[in-house]
């Protein structure tokens, strides 16, 4: 792996590059998250577990800008999500914030190459150097000869990994996960695991939301399981070897 990653800051520098402060949601009568505080410091992998319907994929999506809190505040990156529109919360997006999906969410009829490069022609970068950029990508992650290939062709461990050079093309500050191998077999989910765990060694800062333990503990140096909207406990982990 490269570690030419900008917009990373590199582990043991204090930068809090997530912040949520008092954060509730509410749908109707149902309190999704009943009062979130979490800090997330550069260069830490953090996961977050609890049982479904907890608020964990609401929490991420705060943290993502797709989803506004009923009051509190999101911070990422510096930046009080509150206070941009949507134009401004796409824009920050696809600057700073990386995702990687459970099912991928490629677009079908392109190719895995400007699949990549769109992240960051979406940006305003020339089609040219985000196309170099999308191959030198492809090429870390072991699927550069997969370039050609539309996503129905591929499988499900080379779709996660265009899924993750997309998610790294803008070199963002920070990469969200939501159950990146859930919908993989276990070799392609190990070796995903190897590349974040690859990633976050190099400076990535990470937040997984999973359901699966084994990921947890592979790839996340903090554990935070959340119950009924609540952050219930928070504990470190030892980083398997």
């Amino acid at each position: 792996m490269s570690n030419d990653h900008d917009g990373t800051t590199r582990p043991g520098d204090t930068q809090i590059v997530v912040e949520l402060s008092e954060v509730h949601k509410e749908f109707g009568d149902t309190k999704a998250l009943d009062g979130i505080d979490l800090r997330i410091r550069a260069g830490e992998a953090v996961a977050v577990m609890g049982p479904s319907g907890c608020g964990k994929s609401t929490l991420l999506n705060m943290v993502a800008g797709l989803d506004r809190p009923t009051c509190g505040t999101v911070r990422v990156h510096g930046q009080d999500l509150g206070q941009l529109n949507e134009t401004g919360l796409a824009l920050f997006r696809r600057r700073h914030i990386g995702m990687i999906f459970q099912f991928f969410n490629l677009i079908d009829d392109l190719p895995a190459l400007d699949n990549v490069a769109i992240a960051a022609q979406l940006t305003g970068t020339p089609a040219r150097l985000a196309r170099r950029r999308a191959l030198e990508l492809l090429d870390e992650l072991g699927v550069a000869h997969r370039k050609d290939t539309y996503p129905a062709a591929l499988s499900g461990g080379e779709r996660q990994r265009v899924s993750v050079a997309r998610a790294l093309m803008n070199r963002p500050a920070l990469l969200l996960a939501d159950e990146p191998t859930g919908a993989l077999d276990s070799l392609s989910g190990e070796q995903v695991m190897d590349l974040l765990i690859d990633l976050n060694q190099i400076g990535q800062t990470l937040l997984i939301v999973t359901h699966d333990p084994h990921l947890a503990t592979r790839c996340a140096s903090r554990l935070v399981e959340v119950a009924d909207g609540r952050v219930a406990r928070e504990r470190s982990l030892e980083q398997a070897a």
